[in-house]
């Protein structure tokens, strides 16, 4: 087993406790990971919730978009397991830079108010560059965050066009390349190490993780952590 490969949990513990909730972040906590991913989503007040979905449908007792309701409306939303929709902010808070956290930017104009969270809280809350990176498949938003602060981590998440994730990760000077693990290869792993670590997603059987393993990876993404 090579040990230097980042343990990450997928929204928190995702097989463990609903995801993206504080309970699931504890859990993955609880289980000794080094990472934890969540992603983000701007509210209609225009704070960054942590939530997967666009709409509220799958994961909670309420339907209909969420960038449609305020925090004061999404707080009062009931998540499955009797869990609340957290903020980014609270989230920081809770982890408090005890290990890396990867935030994901799902929804529109989530860029700039990431950026401006993530700046405070290594200025003024003790967090350290090294333990953030901001991902997302989307271009424009990962741009936005490099304009607005360059020393924030970046990673680029393609489950399609690896070739075309690189070169639009090296115009951003992207630390990172998140693939889905089903398009890995040793012989494509170590190509792309050669400018980037690997995080790859989401692993969750024994026999891909052992597999995926080999391939010297520097993290993987999982809904069960323990299991890496």
């Amino acid at each position: 087993m090579n040990n230097t490969i980042l343990k990450i949990g997928h929204r928190g513990a995702k097989g463990h406790f609903a995801e993206n909730t504080l309970e699931s972040i504890k859990k993955a906590l609880s289980l000794g990971v080094d990472g934890i991913e969540i992603d983000v989503h701007r509210c209609a007040s225009g704070q960054l919730v942590v939530f997967h979905d666009f709409t509220l449908d799958r994961m909670t007792n309420t339907s209909g978009e969420v960038s449609k309701f305020t925090l004061t409306q999404l707080k009062r939303v009931e998540v499955k397991g009797h869990c609340q929709i957290p903020t980014l902010s609270e989230v920081l808070t809770f982890v408090n830079n005890r290990c890396l956290l990867n935030v994901e930017l799902k929804g529109h104009d989530t860029a700039e108010e990431a950026s401006r969270l993530i700046t405070f809280f290594i200025e003024k809350k003790g967090w350290d560059y090294s333990n953030i990176i901001v991902s997302s498949f989307q271009s424009n938003l990962l741009e936005t965050v490099h304009k607005a602060n360059p020393n924030i981590p970046l990673g680029v998440i393609t489950d399609s066009n690896l070739e075309k994730a690189v070169v639009f990760a090296k115009t951003i000077n992207a630390v990172s390349i998140h693939v889905d693990y089903t398009m890995l290869t040793e012989e494509i792993v170590a190509k792309l190490k050669e400018d980037f670590k690997v995080f790859t997603f989401t692993v969750n059987n024994l026999k891909p993780i052992k597999r995926i393993k080999t391939y010297g990876v520097d993290g993987i993404i999982s809904d069960y952590p323990d299991r890496l």
